[in-house]
């Protein structure tokens, strides 16, 4: 069973989420390095470089956008596919997607588990790190968990697993 360790710098992934970063640095340093030094170009163009508020935004945005390209490059280089293992059966796992009910509200939940640098919440990707996701891991179907969040002491029972 996978257990997370937070001491360790292994980024997990999904082979999803993996692909995604990779797509995302290729559009990067592709498309937009080459949008931002057409920007610098023109700016540099209007004149005066000292008072030019359009280079100056230019070069913050190509600072930015080389950091961003920076800290993909090493988490493509030092992450970890982590693939559901096809014994696992209905285990929640990194990969899955679970159905939960809310014990308190009795509204159903679906959600995600991926690694840390993958998740969003919004999507209803969370991550396996979180309170949430730590409770889950390892968990099967009819399992009741519960975890603290800020808003106080959360229970579900998990419905569905899927793979």
């Amino acid at each position: 069973m996978l257990k997370y360790n937070p001491m360790s710098s292994d980024v997990l992934l999904t082979k999803e989420g993996f692909e995604k970063l990779k797509a995302e640095l290729e559009h990067l340093k592709s498309v937009e390095r080459q949008k931002i030094a057409d920007n610098i170009r023109e700016a540099k163009s209007h004149g005066d470089l000292r008072e030019n508020a359009m280079y100056h935004e230019a070069k913050l945005n190509q600072k930015r956008l080389e950091g961003r390209i920076a800290d993909l490059e090493k988490v493509v280089q030092i992450a970890q596919i982590v693939e559901r293992p096809d014994h696992s059966g209905d285990i929640a796992h990194l990969g899955s997607t679970v159905t939960l009910r809310d014990l308190k509200w009795n509204d159903e939940v679906k959600l995600r588990l991926v690694g840390a640098f993958e998740a969003d919440p919004t999507q209803d990707m969370i991550s396996i790190t979180s309170p949430l996701g730590s409770a889950l891991i390892g968990k099967q179907i009819d399992d009741e968990i519960e975890y603290e969040a800020p808003a106080g002491i959360q229970k579900y029972k998990i419905l569905r697993i899927d793979g």
